[in-house]
């Protein structure tokens, strides 16, 4: 009997060893879950957020509009699964120091914009702040992003892919948020986030 117990725990260990580091239990809180998941943001703007084909939706507002954590981060690592039409302007907005008035100037912007005008900000870049060395496309596809923050560095991944990493201690600590954008005068594309997930550090 002792030896079959000492048999489960090391099988147990195991495969909690082997699990993805994304997996729940792992530290990770999920915010988003398919089309589960818009009661643990805050709505800013007028954006048409929803629940809609196993994802959290927008593609309609007058203005930039964002779904806001209702907590505040330091150290973390965030995991945003999304899919961006060639025209979306969204972006994951992090250590945001005004929850009701998010914007580049407030927060780090990780952006979702492959037809952003300036290039060298555009999906992968962190506007204003670390520009990407080459062209990255998240049109048509579904995409992750982990972003690591930690300290004054930010750094971002984008499908497995590092596309930049900076210094910058101007924000420490904040809510972040989810963007759906105008692309110039006239709505971006549909945004659509069917997993995101927090891990303090």
């Amino acid at each position: 009997m002792k030896k079959l117990l000492t048999l489960g725990t090391a099988l147990l260990l195991a495969a909690c060893s082997s699990m993805p580091s994304w997996m729940p239990g792992g530290g990770w809180t999920t915010l988003i879950d398919g089309d589960k998941g818009l009661d643990n943001f805050t709505r800013v703007g007028d954006a048409n957020w929803r629940a809609e084909g196993g994802a959290i939706v927008a593609d309609k507002a007058r203005d930039n509009s964002y779904l806001v954590t209702k907590d505040s981060y330091k150290d973390a690592v965030i995991r945003v699964e999304f899919w961006a039409a060639p025209l979306t302007n969204s972006g994951v907005f992090v250590r945001a120091q005004d929850r009701n008035k998010v914007g580049a100037n407030n927060a780090y912007e990780v952006n979702i914009y492959d037809a952003r005008p300036g290039q060298e900000y555009a999906t992968g870049g962190i506007v204003d702040h670390a520009k990407v060395s080459q062209s990255y496309k998240a049109a048509n596809k579904w995409n992750t992003y982990e972003i690591t923050l930690k300290g004054s560095t930010i750094s971002v991944v984008l499908n497995g892919q590092k596309t930049v990493e900076m210094q910058n201690a101007k924000f420490l600590e904040g809510p972040f948020a989810l963007q759906f954008g105008n692309h110039g005068k006239a709505p971006g594309e549909v945004i659509k986030f069917r997993k995101v997930q927090v891990k303090p550090l």
